[in-house]
């Protein structure tokens, strides 16, 4: 693990976000490229992204995944794979019907997951059909270096690869209602399986490689131009995986994960994901977690370890029973603090990215405490650093951003929440009082009449100069870095997430503009001007190499 150091500044931006004119309606892998341009022109050198992983069956959400290691294909970008060029490129692998769908999705507001992955689907199934006759059987260097691919990501690739091919011949079915071997993983009848279908194993194989190449390349243009990549690290993965289904025995079926009734939920919450048996894994030396931080390593330079807490303890549901009869496993504080440690180490110690603990929600002292002490810095969500004064009627006092500690990563918001416009615009006038007392938002508040014009009409507006001096009051944080939502960066109020609920409004969020209209047009290019001022004004300034 590289230790956290410097002042530094970032966007966060989901993958599939991020837009582009030769786009199929969904941000691709090569995308990386223009949108880390956009951040060197801003003077940023973090670019954060979302899951990547490939999501379960029927779901959308890259927190719900059928592999923690696997990149998920909707993100390939079809015009950079030659096997479809040399079938005859798009236009003759879709037809008409195909190309109609694939403008309709370019030009939608949000992405169509469903079309996009269907026209993908059919156009990688076309390159791989010519990657089998003119390369495989041909036995070329492009077959070798597939083969060369297979062989280093073995350890999980073979199995991901495999559950996949049996997901397919059972017709999409959960893997508990395979057939007995196949559900047990008997050896001799995987093996007859791949025999069998070694050429449906080789496609999923084969859009691994085509990622990962295109992964690569696209990290790497993107170092050249001092910008670093931050990826995001799922709790863990769908009870529907690869992961489970080849590990079984290292999580619990008679419970699943939650969290305690509290004052957000008074029955508590069951998330209906695995439970990890901590101890078992231990009896590998945490082998899948270490697997985990060197996978994160060759993505990322930067890594957020989501639910932190729940490596510390997990929030356990007996099946049936509710969240509300749930209880923290392991109890005892001290046994608590050497589990996270244990796995953060095994995390850590596999892989030379930095790691970031999303230690969000209810987390105890002694988590951040631990923290601290291996060197991975929590969270300041900006919005959420207020206590409040029982002294004066509960009133809330917000913490000056200058006093956050440098071991910490500032922000407005996450994924999860409205943007700042949203937000600040929702706000009693009280509690925008509190927020304006802030002294780095002094100026602005005097300049509105002082504490009495707090709740101004004015200030109640999230007008560009609140948006500006917010943004300034997190660039001139303490913190080591800042790394805002993009919304909050543009001062828009499209949302990525609504937490507990289903629908289209859910990780379809699309830029406004293209990346070439955000370096190229107002009034995105005078944001990025005003960002690399704000950088160098604040000593975050990230410098080309």
């Amino acid at each position: 693990m590289r230790p956290f150091t410097g002042r530094r500044a970032g966007v966060l931006v989901p993958l599939f976000s991020l837009r582009t004119e030769r786009g199929w309606g969904v941000g691709e892998i090569p995308d990386i490229v223009p949108a880390a341009e956009w951040l060197a022109d801003a003077g940023h050198g973090v670019l954060q992204l979302l899951p990547i992983v490939d999501p379960a069956a029927g779901q959308e959400s890259p927190y719900f995944a059928q592999t923690a290691f696997g990149i998920d294909g909707l993100y390939l970008a079809l015009d950079e794979v030659e096997d479809l060029a040399a079938a005859g490129g798009a236009g003759r692998v879709l037809g008409p019907d195909g190309l109609e769908a694939l403008a309709r999705a370019r030009a939608a507001a949000r992405v169509d997951h469903g079309t996009v992955r269907s026209l993908k689907a059919r156009a990688l199934e076309a390159a791989f059909r010519r990657f089998l006759e003119t390369e495989w059987r041909g036995k070329s260097g492009r077959a070798a270096a597939l083969e060369e691919f297979r062989a280093r990501h073995e350890a999980w690739l073979d199995d991901y690869a495999l559950f996949r091919v049996l997901k397919e011949r059972a017709g999409g079915a959960h893997w508990r209602e395979w057939p007995a071997p196949l559900r047990d993983r008997d050896p001799a009848a995987l093996a007859r399986v791949r025999r069998e279908a070694l050429e449906r194993f080789l496609f999923h194989v084969y859009v691994q490689w085509q990622a990962e190449e295109q992964w690569e390349r696209a990290r790497g243009r993107a170092a050249a131009l001092g910008v670093r990549l931050k990826g995001d690290l799922p709790f863990v993965v769908a009870w529907d995986s690869a992961d489970v289904w080849e590990r079984p025995h290292e999580f619990r079926h008679d419970a699943s994960l939650g969290a305690p009734p509290d004052a957000f939920s008074a029955d508590g919450q069951d998330w209906d994901l695995p439970v990890y048996r901590f101890d078992v894994m231990g009896r590998t030396g945490d082998e899948w977690f270490r697997e985990r931080g060197r996978r994160a390593s060759e993505l990322y330079d930067l890594v957020r370890v989501d639910h932190v807490v729940g490596l510390y303890r997990q929030w356990t549901c007996p099946r049936g029973a509710g969240a509300r009869h749930g209880r923290f496993v392991p109890e005892a504080e001290a046994e608590q603090v050497l589990l996270g440690e244990r796995i953060l180490r095994a995390l850590a110690g596999s892989g030379d990215a930095e790691l970031i603990a999303e230690d969000l929600g209810v987390v105890p002292d002694f988590v951040r405490a631990s923290l601290t002490r291996l060197g991975i810095p929590g969270y300041r969500v900006f919005r959420w650093e207020a206590d409040r004064d029982f002294r004066a009627g509960g009133r809330p006092v917000y913490r000056d951003p200058a006093r956050y500690p440098a071991l910490s990563v500032a922000t407005t918001g996450t994924h999860d929440n409205e943007p700042l416009a949203e937000w600040w615009e929702a706000l009693d006038a009280e509690t925008r009082r509190a927020v304006l007392a802030i002294p780095g938002l002094g100026g602005l508040r005097e300049r509105h009449g002082g504490d009495a014009g707090a709740a101004a009409p004015a200030l109640a507006r999230f007008s560009p100069e609140v948006h500006d001096a917010v943004l300034g009051l997190l660039y001139a944080s303490g913190s080591g870095l800042v790394v805002l939502p993009v919304q909050d960066v543009l001062g828009s109020r499209e949302r990525v997430n609504t937490p507990a609920t289903v629908g289209p409004q859910n990780w379809t969020y699309r830029l406004p503009a293209t990346l070439a209209e955000l370096r190229g047009r107002e009034p995105w290019r005078s944001r990025a001007a005003a960002l690399r001022e704000l950088a160098a004004r604040t000593g975050r300034l990230a410098m080309r190499p």
